[in-house]
């Protein structure tokens, strides 16, 4: 718990100093592009090999005893290296959260947010590299629980907006929790135009998601959703 607090206290140049090479992971520029998933994927051998090392001496310290080896200092200060080579990577970095606190004053709420834009604006880079479909379904009901300060809505409001443009890809019905959150007069007329594009995705997302905002007390749940696809909505009028 007392390790919790502390990257909870973390301040944003900490943050910045761990993982602000992946504000590169959604830049426009495909060689900025690039550049990120080179320091991802050196990130990642990091913990790979942290997480070897703290495996070796776990069983090189196993014959104290559980509680004894759990104190043994080789093994936590392989424990604790492992830990940090986590804190710079992903999904790993962005793993727990504010402790107690407000997510939406919280450092790393901006790392939290990239990460959802990564996978919402490039979903077959975020899949090769990063995949994690848990992580990102807890991160989108965190968001959606955060107090709706201005930024933070804007941002949500783009991304609901450019998922409901793609084909369905896993948790993204997960977002309708965000739409519920931010609803707005600038969101529902995003999702109008949306609705009535040229795209079949579109139409059937952003509808879905407009649908569920004139319902509030209607759940989001895989039964809806699928009634909804088979176009039997009026079902549950």
């Amino acid at each position: 718990m007392a390790e919790e607090a502390g990257l909870d206290a973390d301040d944003t140049c900490a943050w910045a100093e761990r993982l602000g090479w992946a504000f590169g992971l959604v830049a426009d520029d495909p060689a900025a592009r690039g550049a990120a998933l080179v320091h991802l994927a050196e990130a990642q051998r990091k913990v790979a090999d942290a997480l070897a090392r703290s495996n070796e001496m776990w069983l090189l310290t196993r014959h104290p005893g559980t509680d004894e080896q759990y104190r043994e200092p080789a093994f936590l200060q392989a424990r604790r290296r492992h830990e940090q080579a986590q804190r710079c990577s992903l999904p790993d970095g962005v793993w727990g959260g504010s402790v107690g606190g407000d997510l939406a004053t919280w450092p790393g709420l901006p790392y939290v947010l990239l990460f959802l834009e990564w996978e919402a604006r490039y979903p077959l880079e975020w899949t090769q590299h990063a995949k994690a479909w848990g992580t990102k379904q807890s991160l989108i009901r965190k968001v959606a629980r955060a107090r709706q300060e201005e930024a933070l809505k804007a941002k949500l409001t783009d991304l609901v907006e450019i998922v409901v443009h793609r084909a369905y890809r896993c948790k993204d019905r997960e977002y309708v929790r965000v739409a519920r959150a931010v609803d707005s007069a600038d969101l529902r007329g995003r999702l109008d135009r949306a609705a009535g594009s040229d795209s079949p995705w579109a139409r059937c997302h952003a509808g879905y998601v407009l649908w569920l905002l004139d319902r509030p007390d209607l759940p989001n749940t895989r039964h809806v959703w699928r009634t909804w696809v088979a176009g039997e909505a009026a079902a549950l009028m």
